[in-house]
């Protein structure tokens, strides 16, 4: 006789480790971010603006340029470092970046917003409570059981 075990679970026993949940938060961040400026190229006049050199009321300098960047570069680094750097400053770092990028999402809202800016702001605003949150609870016995070591 052969009999078949299927095994039996539901979503809520499945642990996900509170680090790859931060980083992958951040990278939802990051899409939604990229995305948001992306399709603000497909707005009537802004192709035109940046061909005359201007993004919103600011000049496109090299200084311009490097600052989006770096603004840019450190949600993306938030990937790498949730997952990699020490409990404590993990946890530290997951709350200052979170709250310091709730106005840089804000900011996008700012002069003519058009509907996807509002929805990409607030979805936005709502993983970066989240990010918040998980790290804010974090506790000393997440912090131990979350470790990860990479080699």
């Amino acid at each position: 006789m052969n009999t078949r075990i299927t095994p039996q679970f539901s979503l809520n026993e499945i642990k996900v480790n509170l680090r790859i949940k931060l980083a992958m938060l951040w990278a939802s961040f990051m899409f939604l971010y990229l995305y948001v400026d992306y399709l603000h190229f497909y707005m009537p006049g802004q192709l035109d603006d940046i061909l005359k050199g201007r993004v919103f009321k600011f000049d496109i300098t090299q200084g311009f340029l490097l600052f989006a960047l770096v603004s840019v570069s450190i949600p993306a680094l938030m990937i790498f470092l949730s997952v990699s750097l020490p409990a404590r400053i993990c946890r530290w770092t997951n709350i200052t970046i979170g709250i310091v990028y709730i106005p840089y999402s804000l900011f996008n809202l700012a002069g003519e917003a058009w509907i996807h800016m509002v929805f990409g702001a607030i979805v936005e605003l709502v993983l970066l409570c989240i990010i918040i949150n998980y790290a804010w609870k974090w506790t000393r016995l997440e912090t131990n059981e979350n470790n990860i070591t990479i080699t």
